[in-house]
C-alpha cells in the first residue's frame, strides 16, 4: 500500500480525510476539495446499490429458473446444502446478453454505472452487454460485509475462462480481495490461525465442516496487500493448497512472500486429494479437521518432501537433499534459525556441519519483493496479460500505436513499434505465439459478439488506469520521505490531480 492507505486503516477515514491529517502533520494548507469527494463518495453508493440489484436478480434466477434448479442440484453434489446457498448469497446468471443490463436499467441505473461496477460492458452500438453469463455466481464481500464484486463460474456451457472475476473498479481490487474475509475475520483473530485456500468452493465448504478461520484468494493472485490485510488478524498462516501440482513453484514463491513479511507459515497435507473441497466430499468433515490439527511447520514439510524417496547412504541423493534444502534454510531471516536446521540437515546426512557451512555459503537465494504480485497459478503479471492481449489483438486489428507507447514495458513496446514500421522481430517464437494467439482471439470474440476495437480499447483503458496507478504510488512514496513542506504541498497537489 501507500502513505494514504495507511493512515486510512489507521485512522478509519476515507481518502481525504487521510489527506487532511497527513497535511495537518507537515504544516500544509490544503484547498478545499468537497464537491469532487461528493461526488466520488456518490458513485461509491451508486455502485454499491446497482451492485446488491444485481446480487438479488442472481438469487432470484438460481431459486426460480430451471437453469437455476439444475445450478442447485450440481451445488448439492458438490456438498452444498439450500441453507449453505442462501447463507453464502450464490445465485445463477443466466445465459443472455442483456438480462442483467436491462433488469438494472429498468430499475433506473444508467448505462455507465452498470459498466463501471464491472457488470456489464459497451458494444461498438453503445449498448451493454452482461460481463457474466451462464455462470455460477459467488459474491465477494470485503471486511465490513460491504459487496464489492462477484466471481462466476462457467456452468453447462463452453468457456475459454472457467472462472471470471469482477474487473477492477472503485469498490473492487483483487490485490487486496479476500473471499470470505468478511466472515472468517472473527474467528482468525480468536484462533490466532488463518487458513488460506484457493478456490470459493473450498472455503465455503471448509467453513461448512467447522473451520470457520478459512479465507480465500479466489484462484487469482496472492499479494503483499492481501497479507497485510491477514496481518491484522494473525501471523500465523496455513496453507491448503495442492503443493505437487504444476503450480507448486509459484506457490513456494507465495510461501516466501509470506515468510519474508514474517508469518509463521504452516501447510496441511491433502493427500491425494487435490483441495479442501474434495477432501470434505470424498472423505468427510471429520477428516478434514484431523488434517488441519496436523498443520505442518513449512521446515518440516520441505525436510520430509526432500528426503522422500531418497537414500541418506547414496551420496548422489544426500547432494540433492542439500541442493533442495539448503536455499530454504538461506530464505530464514534469524541467524540463530538458521544454524538450528543445518545442525538438523547435517545430522539428518550423516556428514559434517562446517561441509554443509560451506556449501551454505555459496548458496544464493532472490530477494523477496514486497510489492510483487505472486500469482498462484500464472507468473505473469496483471500488466504483462494485458500487453500481450493487445498485442494479439493488433495483429488483428491495427491501429495508430504513437499516441499509447508510453503505457508499455519496454519489451512489448519494442515489439509494437518494429510491427508498425514493418520492421523485422527477432524473437520468431514468441511472433509465432502471438499470431496462434491472435486466432484464439477472432474465435473468442466471434462468439463473445464482440469488435476487436472493443477490446483494443478496454485494454488501453487498463493500462492507462495500470500507470496511473504506478505514478501514485511513486509520488505517494516521495511524499513518505520528502521534509519540505513546500514540496511535499506540491506533491500532494499532484497527486490529488491524478485521482480528480
Amino acid at each position: 500500500g501507500d502513505i494514504f492507505e495507511f493512515v486510512k486503516r489507521i485512522e478509519g477515514v476515507e481518502f481525504y480525510d487521510a489527506l487532511k491529517i497527513l497535511a495537518e502533520k507537515a504544516g500544509v494548507k490544503l484547498k478545499s476539495y468537497n464537491k469532487s469527494n461528493l461526488k466520488d463518495r456518490t458513485e461509491r453508493q451508486k455502485i454499491s446499490e446497482v451492485l446488491e440489484q444485481a446480487l438479488k436478480f442472481f438469487e432470484y434466477y438460481i431459486h426460480n429458473s430451471k437453469k437455476g434448479t439444475r445450478t442447485k442440484e450440481y451445488l448439492v453434489k458438490r456438498g452444498f446444502s439450500e441453507e449453505l446457498i442462501k447463507e453464502w448469497r450464490i445465485g445463477y446468471a443466466p445465459d443472455s446478453f442483456d438480462k442483467l443490463s436491462k433488469f438494472l436499467e429498468s430499475r433506473g441505473y444508467n448505462k455507465m454505472i452498470i459498466e463501471k461496477a464491472g457488470l456489464s460492458f459497451l458494444k461498438a452500438n453503445q449498448e451493454l452487454c452482461d460481463r457474466f453469463r451462464s455462470r455460477i455466481i459467488f459474491p465477494f464481500f470485503g471486511i465490513n460485509s460491504e459487496l464489492i464484486g462477484f466471481t462466476g463460474r462457467i456452468f453447462e456451457k463452453d468457456d475459454f475462462a472457467k472462472y471470471l472475476n469482477t474487473p477492477s473498479t472503485i469498490l473492487y481490487d483483487k490485490s487486496r480481495a479476500l473471499f470470505g474475509i468478511d466472515k472468517a475475520k472473527v474467528e482468525i483473530r480468536k484462533k490466532d490461525q488463518c487458513i488460506l485456500v484457493e478456490g470459493n468452493v473450498d472455503c465455503i465448504l471448509a467453513h461448512s465442516a467447522g473451520t470457520k478461520n478459512v479465507i480465500a484468494v479466489s484462484g487469482t493472485a496472492l499479494t503483499d496487500m492481501h497479507l497485510r490485510i491477514i496481518k491484522r488478524y494473525t501471523l500465523n498462516l496455513v496453507f491448503a493448497f495442492d503443493m505437487d501440482s504444476a503450480g507448486a513453484k509459484a506457490t513456494e514463491r507465495a510461501i516466501d512472500l509470506a515468510r519474508s513479511m514474517e508469518f509463521n507459515v504452516s501447510v496441511l497435507d491433502l493427500g491425494k486429494e487435490k483441495d479442501p473441497a474434495d477432501v470434505i466430499l470424498k472423505q468427510g468433515k471429520d477428516s478434514w479437521i484431523k488434517i488441519v490439527d496436523k498443520a505442518e511447520d513449512i521446515m518440516d514439510f520441505y525436510f520430509r518432501k526432500a528426503f522422500l524417496g531418497k537414500d541418506i547412504n547414496n551420496v548422489f541423493d544426500k547432494k540433492k537433499i542439500a541442493e533442495e534444502l539448503l536455499p530454504q534454510i538461506k530464505k530464514l531471516n534469524n541467524s540463530i534459525e538458521q544454524a538450528h536446521f543445518i545442525q538438523k540437515l547435517a545430522r539428518k546426512l550423516m556428514v559434517r556441519e562446517e561441509d554443509l557451512r560451506k556449501e551454505f555459503s555459496k548458496v544464493r537465494v532472490d530477494k523477496v519483493e514486497k510489492k510483487e504480485i505472486i500469482e498462484i497459478k500464472d507468473n505473469l503479471s496483471q500488466k504483462e496479460k494485458i500487453e500481450k492481449k493487445f498485442l494479439k489483438l493488433y495483429l488483428i486489428n491495427k491501429i495508430d500505436v504513437k499516441e499509447i507507447l508510453y503505457l508499455f514495458s519496454p519489451k512489448y513496446r519494442d515489439i509494437l513499434e518494429k510491427i508498425a514500421k514493418g520492421e523485422e522481430i527477432e524473437d520468431k517464437g514468441f511472433l509465432s505465439e502471438m499470431f496462434f494467439g491472435a486466432d484464439k482471439e477472432k474465435q473468442l470474440l466471434r462468439e463473445n459478439e464482440v469488435t476487436a476495437s472493443e477490446e483494443i480499447k478496454n485494454c488501453i483503458k487498463n493500462l492507462k488506469r495500470i500507470f496511473l496507478e504506478e505514478k501514485k504510488r511513486n509520488l505517494s512514496l516521495k511524499i513518505k520521505n520528502e521534509k519540505d513542506p513546500k514540496v511535499i504541498e506540491r506533491l500532494m497537489e499532484e497527486y490529488l490531480n491524478l485521482i480528480k
